[in-house]
């Protein structure tokens, strides 16, 4: 064993979590490369080549790192452990009318756990991800702060991990940027590596293709929410809709709808299978809740709390104070009115460049 000592690290067969392992190998760390296979991908129904993380193609390029570096590397199936909890979630939330966030479920809920039994078993005493993000100790307290590329920042998606895998996880690339990753790469003769595109998309839809995935996945899920109405802020009715699940808040293109001026999903309704539409000035609110959050910087919240809140991965962000409610579930206030707040999706709270925490919006 090293003297930095043994380090798990999950490698994609990207630019990012390949160079991540480079560094801590170069660093001293005895590295154990792992690729997780989360999905069977031809099994997803789409009709494009698969883009997402972690196809065959990649798991061989992880691989094939690992052996020319001469550290080991192995490959596990998490498929079962991933189908049950990440895509039975990403269905239901769409079937509630809510929009999902797979990534963050699938880091807090299957990443890190799958990474820490096996580093567990391997005897590694860290792990290590891809992540554009920077963890300290502090005060007795792990704190995710924001990585150095404010274009590639993840700490977004990272709100929901807890003290014990903060711990033991290592962010080698918070401290870089993308231009700086490129060329490290190329500096080390991996030319390839470094031309490699990046996927936004979910890796389960590798054809982007969302409405398709919940046809195929909901038997006779159309025939269940088709023919409703589209409705607005009165409960007039302005015409039909496709089905409730395939919308989302905020949504103007796709609409099948012409009102003579650009109209957005305002909000959904299962209940009684409408869709609401309104201007763009509808979409705009001073106030969200936010469900089963968890706190990073602090063990309980600071009575009224002044943050910078973010309601999507790539939002900018706006002022607020927070306060937990008798529900448990914490009250965001904004200073100023924002849009676009999506029930399902992420709320992350941030003290300058440091992560508070995060919870799911509930209304």
């Amino acid at each position: 064993m090293t003297s930095k000592g043994k380090v798990l690290v999950a490698m994609s067969g990207g630019i990012d979590s390949s160079v991540t392992a480079l560094l801590l190998h170069e660093e001293g760390y005895e590295v154990i490369g792992v690729t997780m296979k989360t999905w069977d991908y031809a099994s997803s129904g789409g009709n494009r080549k698969t883009t997402g993380c972690c196809s065959l193609d990649d798991i061989n390029d992880a691989r094939i790192l690992a052996v020319n570096y001469g550290f080991h590397h192995m490959i596990i199936d998490i498929r079962e452990e991933f189908g049950d909890y990440i895509i039975d979630n990403f269905v239901d939330e769409y079937v509630a009318g809510r929009t999902p966030n797979p990534c963050v479920l699938c880091n807090t809920h299957i990443k890190w756990d799958a990474l820490l039994r096996r580093a567990d078993q391997l005897g590694c005493e860290f792990i290590a991800t891809g992540h554009y993000a920077n963890v300290r100790e502090e005060n007795g307290r792990y704190v995710i702060s924001k990585g150095k590329d404010e274009n590639k920042d993840q700490s977004y998606v990272l709100w929901g991990l807890k003290q014990e895998a903060l711990a033991r996880t290592k962010f080698p690339l918070g401290k870089f940027t993308k231009t700086e990753i490129r060329q490290m790469a190329l500096d080390r003769g991996h030319t390839e590596l470094a031309k490699k595109s990046e996927s936004y998309e979910i890796c389960f839809v590798p054809d982007n293709d969302y409405r398709g995935f919940l046809k195929r996945k909901v038997d006779g899920l159309e025939e269940r929410v088709a023919g409703g109405d589209f409705i607005d802020l009165h409960g007039n009715i302005l015409g039909k809709h496709e089905g409730y699940p395939f919308y989302t808040i905020g949504q103007r293109k796709g609409l099948g709808i012409a009102m003579g001026e650009p109209m957005y999903v305002i909000r959904i309704n299962p209940s009684d299978n409408t869709v609401v539409l309104g201007k763009k000035e509808d979409l705009k609110r001073a106030q969200m809740k936010v469900r089963r959050p968890n706190l990073i910087k602090y063990d309980n919240l600071p009575q009224e709390t002044e943050v910078l809140t973010k309601v999507r991965y790539k939002d900018k962000g706006a002022m607020s104070q927070l306060s937990i409610n008798p529900a448990g579930e914490i009250t965001v206030d904004f200073f100023h009115e924002v849009q676009g707040i999506a029930p399902g999706q992420s709320a992350v709270f941030y003290e300058g460049n440091d992560l508070l925490g995060g919870g799911f919006i509930s209304q």
